[in-house]
């Protein structure tokens, strides 16, 4: 079929055309934002889960909302090279020149501004190769001891203040939170409970791989009760089969119900996958309706399609001690497992394996869902291995 007309969007954060089973986030994301604008208390939100889960899809879907409601979002991608006061900068830049064209907000947008650039001094900040800089003069006193939680707060707290005046809120919008330092998490997690404690309109909505609630934890002992926890998971079925059968419906195509089932079945029905499959799908199938056979040609295309891409660059980032690990997990099947019996699988001591597993676990490609037992954070990794790696022998 006409491969311009593909209605599948496989892609990192790209909006599916159709946001199957995602409602009940979206709705609650959307009043907890309406009631941070009229100045009432209400938590943040943190979206958990695997790699493919789209997790990212919807948090750009509710910065969009947060905009089109007057509110004002700020986004970064969490970064262990980039730190946070740099990636926040520029767009808390943006949104506080933009505030200080607001007569309502002028002078507390001023404030804010000033309190920014003596930030910027005291931390000598660098984004992207550039030094940043302020037009604004830097007050004394504000925001300038170069002490990371004390500025940080204070920064923030002014930039809340400017946005109140305005009659809006700032929502700090944190993508692969778990990739944040724990000192500058437990510095974020201090600005935002003091804004609240303030009842300054200040929020954070985050995305993060499963590990990030006991990260938040950890950095802070009230992280939470500050945050609604939301776990991303994939689809149920009857939402899978929408998230292909609606989008193929608009162009007029239609699916048999054997190869909708044949691809949920391939696809576990995770969001990412369900999009690979209904693009090759398409892309095999002849007219309507999309048949079994057409599914059964897709799967060698969308499989060595995720093979070349979302796989192999998540391996090839990683060293050899950490790629042995992970086949030695993928022996053992999907997970979870115990880290004892990945450990011997690898002929070791589990002592002896757990600093390649810390490892493994700060690289994002496991995590620990509970004391002593290790799974992948990209489903069906454990299948890529097996299917392109050399089955390890712990004797070699």
């Amino acid at each position: 079929m006409d491969a311009v007309r593909n209605p599948y969007a496989p892609g990192a954060g790209t909006a599916p055309p159709e946001l199957a089973g995602r409602d009940q986030v979206l709705e609650e994301a959307r009043v907890a934002l309406e009631r941070h604008k009229l100045g009432r208390p209400n938590q943040g939100i943190i979206l958990s889960g695997l790699r493919g889960v789209g997790k990212t899809v919807l948090l750009n879907q509710i910065r969009r909302d947060a905009a089109t409601s007057g509110l004002i979002p700020i986004s970064i991608e969490a970064s262990e090279s980039t730190p946070l006061p740099a990636a926040l900068l520029p767009p808390l830049r943006g949104a506080l020149l933009g505030l200080s064209t607001r007569e309502a907000a002028k002078d507390a947008a001023a404030r804010a501004l000033r309190a920014l650039a003596g930030f910027i001094s005291a931390w000598k900040l660098v984004y992207q190769d550039i030094s940043l800089q302020l037009d604004a003069v830097p007050q004394p006193g504000l925001a300038d001891s170069a002490d990371l939680e004390s500025d940080l707060r204070e920064l923030l707290e002014h930039a809340a203040v400017a946005a109140r005046a305005n009659d809006t809120a700032i929502v700090l919008f944190v993508d692969e939170f778990h990739a944040l330092p724990a000192d500058q998490t437990g510095a974020l997690l201090a600005s935002l409970h003091g804004a609240a404690q303030n009842d300054l309109p200040l929020t954070l909505i985050g995305a993060g791989l499963p590990q990030i609630g006991g990260m938040l934890g950890d950095a802070r002992s009230y992280a939470e009760r500050m945050f609604t926890f939301f776990e991303i998971g994939p689809l149920s079925d009857e939402d899978a089969v929408r998230a292909l059968a609606k989008p193929a419906a608009a162009e007029g195509v239609d699916y048999e119900t054997a190869a909708l089932s044949a691809i949920i079945d391939r696809t576990r029905c995770y969001p990412y996958f369900l999009q690979q499959w209904g693009k090759h799908a398409w892309l095999a199938a002849d007219s309507s309706p999309i048949s079994v056979d057409d599914v059964e040609r897709a799967t060698d295309a969308a499989i060595s399609e995720l093979d070349r891409s979302f796989f192999k660059i998540r391996l090839d980032r990683l060293k050899p001690s950490q790629e042995r690990y992970l086949r030695a997990m993928a022996q053992l099947g999907p997970g979870p497992h115990r880290s004892a019996d990945v450990a011997s699988g690898l002929g070791q001591d589990p002592s002896a394996a757990s600093p390649v597993r810390a490892q493994v676990i700060k690289s994002g490609m496991a995590w620990s869902p509970k004391w002593g037992y290790i799974a992948f954070t990209v489903p069906l990794f454990d299948e890529y291995l097996m299917r392109t790696e050399p089955i390890y022998d712990p004797g070699d």
